[in-house]
């Protein structure tokens, strides 16, 4: 069977890819091994953040540079304008958007408020000083100002459902064992051949291009398209999940060039809060226990949320390997990478908020290779292989089943 283009990975990258490439009348499957967004993506907090990180020394960098426009492109797709005649982005005017804002306050220390200053300084997104009256709750003891920043935190699970949704019948559940390439040199793929994970009959594919966007998974393989591993770097993070009675919060407590901690806030199946931990807090815990970290995580929580109680709060601890372009030094990447060698391309987003850029890189990428006749993006029409399963999408870490602790 002839596609255009075959995909492996289900993650906001692969997803977002798969969309802008069905847009272009291209012919496209995506598969996945495990369950859509599982690892990076499902695991993130969900900001579409405008480059808080990388503005903190007061400065545009590069990484700035490239994130600085995102809040602007998702904020149009999210109202249900960026697919508007087909072109400008998928429809997610159903996702659910957790809050509107992102708030930015401080500790007492000098580097803490040298950073606030340089952070609300250099954004590209609207930044509101609140009044006493008008701070979330949590934060009413912060000293120094707290901002609002117009970057909106999205439910991670309704973001891929409703990417996911429009293409159901061009997802494929694979099982990697199960996946076999016929590669004629380094970067050149003839066919594919997928073994139906049920048992069923197997899927030979013979894609013009091949996507990868497996996150961590793409290392793997690039190995056995016969590309080298080694382009692929992983910075680990330790993040923190905590639950109980607790209040919503949205934002980042800065301190110098660096966000001491990043707290964003879900509902779980319980009706319970839980807030999902990063920044300096989820570095700091790569090379802790999860009883270390959560210990730290409790002295700075209490350092920078003064007058908030967590004593009857349950923690827990989750290990995410961000998978990004190799750098010298296994620094972070400025943006979003895709490269292209022979009929293989490997992308990959580095931040959830920077999938739009990375599909329009992998579009741009496409451009002079072979095509088949295009076919309408619809819905309704039959499936490539309907006899297959479909891949479910990933449930939250908190909803998955931890160890927790008091």
């Amino acid at each position: 069977m002839g596609v255009d283009v075959l995909i492996f990975g289900g993650g906001v990258a692969g997803l977002w890819v798969l969309d802008e490439l069905h847009r272009a009348g291209m012919s496209v499957l995506l598969a996945e091994s495990r369950a859509l967004g599982a690892g990076q993506t499902i695991a993130s907090q969900g900001i579409i953040h405008g480059g808080i990180k990388y503005t903190l020394a007061g400065l545009l960098s590069e990484s700035a540079r490239s994130i600085r426009e995102m809040p602007g492109i998702w904020r149009e797709c999210l109202r249900g304008a960026g697919g508007a005649g087909g072109a400008g982005g998928p429809d997610l005017s159903n996702v659910r958007v957790l809050s509107e804002v992102c708030h930015l306050w401080r500790t007492d220390s000098l580097s803490s408020r040298a950073g606030l200053a340089g952070a609300a300084g250099g954004l590209r997104s609207e930044v509101t000083r609140l009044a006493a009256a008008d701070r979330p709750p949590p934060l009413v003891q912060c000293p120094g100002d707290v901002f609002a920043v117009r970057e909106q935190v999205l439910d991670v699970a309704s973001l891929l459902s409703e990417l996911s949704r429009p293409h159901e019948s061009h997802l494929v559940k694979v099982e990697e064992p199960g996946v076999d390439f016929a590669v004629q040199r380094p970067g050149e793929v003839n066919c594919v051949r997928l073994a139906h994970p049920a048992g069923g009959s197997p899927l030979e594919l013979k894609p013009c291009v091949i996507v990868l966007t497996a996150g961590a998974g793409n290392a793997e393989l690039r190995r056995r398209v016969g590309l080298s591993p080694q382009a692929m770097q992983r910075r680990p993070l330790h993040q923190v999940l905590v639950r109980g009675r607790l209040p919503l919060l949205f934002g980042h407590c800065v301190d110098g060039a660096k966000t001491r901690a990043t707290i964003t806030s879900a509902v779980d199946a319980a009706g319970r809060t839980v807030w999902n931990v990063g920044g300096q807090i989820a570095e700091d815990g790569v090379n802790m226990d999860p009883p270390a970290l959560v210990a730290h995580a409790r002295r700075e929580l209490a350092s920078v949320l003064p007058g908030v109680t967590l004593a009857e709060a349950e923690w827990t601890t989750v290990r995410v390997d961000r998978a990004e372009q190799a750098t010298p030094a296994g620094l972070r990447p400025a943006g979003p990478h895709a490269k292209r060698e022979g009929n293989v391309i490997t992308a990959w987003p580095t931040k959830l908020a920077l999938a739009p850029q990375l599909a329009r890189m992998a579009r741009e990428l496409l451009a002079g290779a072979p095509r088949r006749p295009p076919a309408p993006l619809d819905p309704a029409r039959p499936p490539i292989a309907p006899d297959w399963p479909r891949p479910r999408v990933a449930a939250p870490p908190w909803e998955e089943p931890r160890d927790w602790s008091a």
